[in-house]
């Protein structure tokens, strides 16, 4: 047995994220185990709903217009959704997809607690696979929000469970569900329209590697868009990264982790 392989999952998750962050990360170690300080999304809602104010300010990255048709590609639990939907005011059609039973019935409670009648009334809840959504629906919306499932490592590092078992093979298998997604967004938005790609990881295989290997696989279809021109907020919130941006909780009093690309489809 080789020396990785007698590793625990915790040494292993350690060695990982510190050659990956090197001298930041016991700093980022500590701000991941404290508790998170979620606020709250809109006086407009019928029951509150808190998010993490990062996760907040992405979603208000993806630019909506009146009667926009628009994608949720993951969209459980529901606060980036509830974030859309409130934008839209009652007009054009949000899809809320999700492929998990369990997650998509949270996602429908969330929804129709949080969302007034006339907000509610445009949201459709589908439970398709996102990796092979343009087989069914190409140039289909004209905004795409892909909150991908990520290696959420504030949560493996909270629960020793997940911490037991983890290796390196995780953040590159999501890598690889993470960029089929991606793809399929692609296809699915229209000529003109927008995709907002984000993950809670803190991993750059799942972050802006997913972004560059679409350059390298799907070049010329797409340019990216600068998401801070004229938001100074953005800026001063979330780090720039080769693509997109990152926020990170050691440099930003707990918010996030959060990472967000903007792309427009040719």
């Amino acid at each position: 047995m080789s020396r990785k392989e007698k590793q625990s999952g915790e040494q292993r998750f350690e060695q990982y994220y510190s050659e990956l962050y090197g001298l930041r990360w016991p700093a980022l170690r500590e701000a991941l185990l404290k508790e998170t300080n979620p606020v709250s999304l809109s006086d407009e809602l019928t029951s509150p709903y808190y998010m993490d104010k990062a996760s907040i300010l992405a979603a208000s990255i993806l630019p909506i217009s009146e009667n926009n048709s628009i994608l949720d590609m993951c969209a459980a639990p529901g606060g980036k959704t509830l974030t859309i939907a409130l934008r839209l005011k009652g007009k054009g059609s949000l899809v809320s997809n999700d492929r998990s039973a369990a997650r998509r019935n949270r996602l429908l409670k969330v929804l129709d607690d949080c969302l007034p009648p006339e907000y509610r009334s445009i949201v459709k809840v589908t439970g398709h696979d996102s990796t092979t959504w343009s087989l069914h629906e190409k140039d289909a919306y004209d905004r795409i929000l892909l909150d991908a499932p990520c290696s959420s490592e504030r949560h493996v590092l909270t629960d020793p469970s997940a911490l037991s078992i983890w290796s390196p093979n995780r953040p590159k298998q999501l890598s690889i569900q993470q960029f089929a997604m991606l793809a399929a967004a692609l296809d699915a938005v229209k000529s003109g329209g927008y995709i907002l790609y984000s993950t809670c990881s803190i991993c750059s295989l799942e972050n802006e590697l997913v972004i560059e290997k679409l350059f390298k696989k799907r070049s010329g279809l797409f340019q990216e868009i600068d998401m801070v021109a004229g938001r100074p907020e953005l800026e001063s919130l979330s780090e720039p990264l080769p693509h997109g941006r990152i926020v990170l909780p050691d440099a930003q009093e707990g918010a996030g982790p959060l990472y967000f690309c903007l792309l427009r489809k040719s």
